[in-house]
């Protein structure tokens, strides 16, 4: 299994910024691919961003490109995501999730518990 854990959510101004860290932990040889989510109140799930946890590839949800950048360091097993220029649509919580090589479909099969981002305007 693997075990994640986010942080460096909170309170900020419209058109600031929050670097978001999620870290993994367990049997991180299994992991494919990292990503964010973001769910608002009363809104579905959606995808924020991805990144292959060994081949580098990103990819990025329209609203967040070229605000959001995905990043990685194995070396601390951490995957972040950066967020410039935040908008209060921004507002959600943020969860990490990985997919495993032994992903059944192609699923995003673990979470981590989220963290709030919320956005005044």
């Amino acid at each position: 299994q693997v075990q994640l854990v986010e942080s460096g959510g909170g309170l900020v101004q419209a058109g600031g910024s929050l670097r978001l860290s999620c870290a993994y932990s367990g049997r991180t040889f299994t992991i494919y691919t990292m990503a964010w989510f973001r769910q608002a109140p009363g809104k579905e799930r959606e995808f924020v961003a991805s990144i292959v946890h060994s081949g580098g590839s990103a990819n990025y949800a329209d609203a967040v490109k070229g605000r959001g950048t995905i990043s990685r360091d194995n070396a601390k097993n951490t995957v972040y995501l950066q967020m410039n220029s935040l908008k209060p649509e921004d507002t959600a919580v943020y969860y990490c999730a990985v997919r495993t090589y032994d992903s059944l479909s192609n699923e995003y099969n673990y979470w981590g518990q989220g963290t709030q981002v919320t956005v005044s305007s």
